[in-house]
């Protein structure tokens, strides 16, 4: 294990394991002790748990609704492909490690399994489901010097495959850059499981700046193009990001699924916090 890879994972289990994280709040409902909702009472619900002051007020029965506090299957999905190798300061590679790295502490912190994929045109095994700190470690071992090069996604594939493996009901992390996600529905796995995507991005990304001629290598296939990065394809392109998150944004929340964009140079940890309450 190399050193940079040492550092983000002493940070990152040092931030977890200092911080108060409480449990992940979940669509699971049962019996637990987080308040969720309050419902008209059915017949078999258990009497204990009916609101007498709001029964009386409404002059019906209501019930109150508790988040389950059973043990939580997270599964967490690597989206690494050729334009994950890119970054001004640090490579999205490299903060796709620090925050996996930073669900899986999570996970061992709240004493829930984990799992890990790495996904692109096919979806790989990480770690199987662990509760150890040491499968942590080996998971950023593997995100980190994973080759992304030539490498691109195909969600179409992912989201089946995804859907066929996991079998009980999981809380589903999915992180990367999501550009060119005409293909993505999530529609399905949404329906089995709770899902949050982590969007990672560098601002040069979607703001650049004026380069004059450049030439540019694509990481997803490895080809070279020369282009001039001047105020109109700056703007040409930058509409083209727009609409790529305007779809997704569309997606994601008509799917219900949570989400929050994390940028190269952000704490991934706070942004985590954030989504994760």
């Amino acid at each position: 294990m190399n050193q940079a890879l040492k550092k983000i994972l002493i940070k990152t289990k040092k931030q977890v394991f200092s911080e108060i994280i409480g449990n992940n709040s979940t669509k699971l409902k049962g019996e637990g002790y987080d308040f969720c909702e309050l419902k008209e009472y059915e017949y078999g619900e258990d009497v204990k748990n009916i609101d007498w002051v709001v029964s009386a007020k409404m002059q019906k029965p209501y019930v109150k609704v508790f988040y389950s506090q059973k043990e939580l299957n997270v599964n967490i999905v690597c989206l690494l492909n050729g334009s994950t190798y890119f970054g001004t300061d640090v490579f999205k590679q490299e903060i796709i490690t620090q925050i996996a790295s930073s669900l899986g502490f999570i996970c061992i912190k709240q004493g829930n399994p984990f799992s890990s994929y790495i996904a692109n045109e096919n979806l790989e095994v990480c770690t199987k489901k662990s509760k150890q700190i040491f499968n942590v470690n080996f998971m950023a071992d593997l995100l980190y010097n994973y080759n992304v090069i030539g490498k691109n996604i195909n969600y179409e594939k992912i989201t089946k495959e995804l859907f066929k493996s996991i079998k009980e009901k999981s809380l589903i992390f999915l992180i990367g850059d999501f550009f060119d996600i005409e293909k993505l529905d999530l529609k399905l796995l949404c329906q089995k499981h709770e899902i949050i995507t982590l969007i990672v991005r560098d601002k040069f990304e979607e703001n650049p700046i004026e380069l004059g001629n450049v030439s540019f290598i694509d990481p997803n296939n490895n080809k070279i193009f020369e282009s001039i990065l001047n105020k109109t394809s700056i703007l040409e392109y930058e509409k083209k990001v727009l609409e790529n998150d305007h779809k997704l944004y569309n997606h994601l929340q008509n799917c219900a699924v949570r989400f929050t964009k994390i940028y190269t140079n952000e704490d991934p940890i706070k942004k985590l916090i954030g989504v994760l309450r």
